[in-house]
């Protein structure tokens, strides 16, 4: 019993002195798509903040490209020592992995640590389409079928399109931009009628008259947005395309270090300052446990297979 016991205290012992310590150097969040979007800006604001209370720098690493494929494969192969996390996403996780081969697994390569945001994606359009709510868009788009373009930065741009057309009953096709800037500069000059955008980066045009909401995606109203109703509210009950965000590290890490970001985690997303800001750019924090999160990833990932199996998007390579 004796050996036993030491045995036990020997195998345990690195990882929770490690975990005692951690962190002892900077931590490097990997944040899978260019500077100044949405994902990016939680990154940031929740980097910012972990330094303050952990006492380490975290520094956000932009490594773009694929629609965040690149970054999300670095995040797969990186150290499992918690000094390198990701930032996860409706787009990387659950969506692109179901549309083509990606050199990763989401459910299987990752250590989920807690879910930081949900958003809603928004359908917005210029504010000079003769459109007022989604009745009307629908009228239009079935007034000429095929005939009407939307725009996508984005898989996740794409997909909440591809399942309102499902539901709906209408044809338009997709025109794709180099990402979510280009894509809402052709909106607002009328290159394309219409996209869902996520709620941080659309909120800000809403508000100041250079975008039209006619509804959100997700299961309620968005705070940001209080008087746009959502899609199933509008019309199509059952649709539901929340977006959202959060921190995984290398599967492997160290059960205690992925408790202790947690902890961290969570208590700065529930602080007032950090909800206040991401209410107001349009997300709301969503922390939770390692297990919740790790739960939810399961859940999203089979929901978005189904919807584009049903739409035939599937690559067949």
């Amino acid at each position: 019993m004796r050996k036993l016991a030491l045995c036990f205290m020997g195998c345990v012992g690195p990882h929770a002195a490690a975990a005692d310590d951690y962190p002892t150097k900077p931590v490097r969040f990997i944040s899978p798509f260019s500077a100044g979007g949405g994902t990016d800006t939680v990154a940031r604001t929740l980097a910012a903040r972990l330094g303050d209370q952990m006492g380490r720098v975290f520094v956000v690493d932009n490594r773009g490209g694929a629609e965040g494929v690149v970054g999300t494969e670095i995040g797969a192969k990186a150290p499992a020592d918690g000094y390198t996390l990701l930032v996860a996403n409706v787009g990387t996780f659950s969506q692109t992995p179901n549309l083509r081969k990606v050199l990763y697994d989401p459910l299987r390569d990752f250590a989920p640590i807690t879910q930081t945001t949900a958003s809603s994606t928004v359908l917005a359009v210029s504010p000079s389409l003769p459109v007022r709510n989604l009745k009307e868009f629908v009228a239009l788009a079935k007034s000429k079928p095929g005939q009407f373009n939307y725009g996508s930065g984005s898989n996740a741009q794409a997909l909440p399109m591809e399942m309102l057309k499902l539901m709906a009953g209408i044809d338009m096709k997709a025109i794709p931009y180099k990402g979510t800037g280009p894509t809402l500069v052709a909106v607002m000059s009328g290159e394309v009628i219409a996209f869902f955008g996520g709620s941080i980066n659309t909120t800000p045009h809403v508000k100041g008259g250079r975008l039209r909401a006619l509804a959100v995606a997700g299961d309620r109203r968005a705070q940001a947005l209080p008087d746009i109703p959502t899609v199933a509210e509008a019309g199509y009950p059952g649709y539901e395309a929340n977006s959202w965000n959060g921190i995984v590290a290398p599967a492997g890490t160290p059960r205690a270090i992925i408790e202790k970001l947690n902890a961290a985690m969570v208590k700065v997303l529930r602080t007032d300052e950090v909800r206040k800001f991401m209410v107001g750019d349009g997300a709301e924090p969503a922390p939770g446990t390692a297990e919740q999160f790790a739960a939810f990833l399961r859940a999203d990932h089979a929901k978005w297979a189904k919807v584009i199996k049903a739409a035939g998007l599937r690559d067949s390579q």
